[in-house]
């Protein structure tokens, strides 16, 4: 004789039930969280170091284009981190919608629990009382069958101790999650509270943005010479480049001549602008390629300030800014350091762009330019994250920026494809 009747089976399944409810909720709701929370960390700590480069600005008092384009910088990622916050509030405001559900699927659990053990404890009270027992037993046909009705007494009582521990469980948990839940909600009161405060500050970054704006549209005539004198550096260095790519590859054909016996009419056209690689350079310039998007930035930290391409001018209306690379801002006296192994193909100075680097990578080329101090030389070999040289400040506005360029060839590439960490 077994215990299987329905009360039995009830319970049982019940205790089981309670939790593979919770189990998959909460563990993609952790999951989500997490993600969200490390979003959060790291727009929050772009936020501080921007904040920092913003405050070397004012010790120039005067309203600049690099401070302009700080403010814009971080009045982007003021707004990333608010989305994020009110991500992370939805994603609790379902979290708490889950756990409530889950606490009255408890409540009513533990409800029904106790209301069939109050069944069975009726019954038993009703129906195996001491003297009960013992007439259920003598009246057996023989030993065997009063072993066996001795027996199923004991399963009964061991039976009715297990159905209380589990509602003591059930009753613990339903404790613990209301406890949990008044955390959750905690949290959403904390995270409302941030939110409004970073609306403050956007706000008041709005406000400065427009002033730096205002100030700098009456400088009209000193931002149009300065935008000249840079775009003539900018073009100056282009072509220098240029110059360089076709001497190397000038460079590499004479090489192949010496050493290749395939047929010089055909190697002429192949060399007129493709570089003939060694096998070195082309194993070098192969991983150079494979590690796009994986590059390391070239300082260790930074803001990137001007982006590549064609863009409206932040304060001149009606005129185009082009950006053969990218501009990053860092703090004062900050290293350069080369993205990926190579060779210098060439330092050499301009106006406005002061020390230049060239490093090339096989078929590839990158160029770090508006260096104070050079630590390398031509034909040098450089190693992935090798410093080259000191990022050169402006004492005029107190800026801090270097002009990062990356070449395939006599292609201009965008590096921001290229760098790692970049969304």
């Amino acid at each position: 004789m077994t215990l299987r009747g329905k009360g039995g089976v009830f319970l049982l399944n019940l205790a089981a039930c309670i939790l593979m409810f919770s189990l998959p909720f909460f563990a993609y709701s952790q999951n989500s969280k997490e993600s969200l929370q490390r979003t959060k960390k790291q727009l929050e700590d772009e936020i501080k170091y921007t904040n920092s480069l913003l405050e070397q600005t004012q010790k120039s008092k005067k309203a600049s284009l690099s401070k302009l384009m700080l403010l814009t910088k971080q009045i982007e990622k003021r707004e990333k981190l608010l989305k994020t916050i009110n991500s992370e509030i939805d994603q609790i405001d379902n979290e708490i919608n889950g756990q409530m559900i889950h606490v009255k699927k408890l409540t009513d659990d533990l409800q029904k629990m106790k209301e069939e053990y109050a069944r069975m404890i009726y019954f038993a009270y009703k129906n195996l009382n001491i003297f009960n027992r013992i007439m259920f037993i003598f009246a057996s046909e023989d030993f065997n069958q009063a072993f066996n009705r001795l027996k199923y007494y004991q399963q009964y009582s061991a039976y009715r101790r297990t159905q209380s521990e589990i509602i003591r469980k059930a009753r613990t948990d339903l404790t613990l999650q209301l406890k949990k839940l008044e955390e959750i909600k905690g949290e959403k009161t904390t995270l409302a509270q941030a939110k409004e405060l970073e609306k403050t500050r956007l706000l008041t970054e709005k406000e400065d943005k427009d002033k730096a704006v205002k100030e700098l549209t009456q400088k009209e005539k000193q931002l149009v010479n300065k935008l000249k004198e840079k775009q003539q550096a900018a073009l100056k260095l282009q072509l220098e480049i240029e110059k360089l790519i076709t001497r190397e590859i000038k460079a590499s054909a004479d090489r192949a001549k010496k050493t290749s016996k395939t047929d010089s009419k055909e190697r002429s056209e192949i060399t007129a602008t493709e570089m003939m690689l060694t096998p070195v350079e082309r194993e070098l310039s192969s991983s150079f390629a494979s590690n796009k998007g994986k590059l390391p930035w070239p300082s260790e930290k930074g803001v990137i300030t001007g982006t590549f391409g064609e863009h409206p001018h932040p304060v001149l209306k009606y005129v185009k800014v082009k950006n053969n690379g990218i501009d990053i801002t860092t703090e004062e006296g900050a290293n350069v350091r080369a993205v990926f192994s190579g060779k210098v193909s060439r330092v050499m100075s301009f106006p406005n762009m002061n020390n230049v680097v060239i490093i090339r990578h096989g078929e590839y080329l990158t160029v770090y330019s508006n260096l104070d101090e050079v630590t390398v030389k031509d034909g040098q070999m450089i190693t992935t994250k090798q410093t080259i040289g000191k990022v050169h400040s402006s004492p005029e506005d107190s800026k801090t920026e270097y002009h990062f360029e990356l070449w395939l060839g006599k292609t201009i590439q965008d590096p921001q494809q290229w760098l790692a960490g970049i969304n």
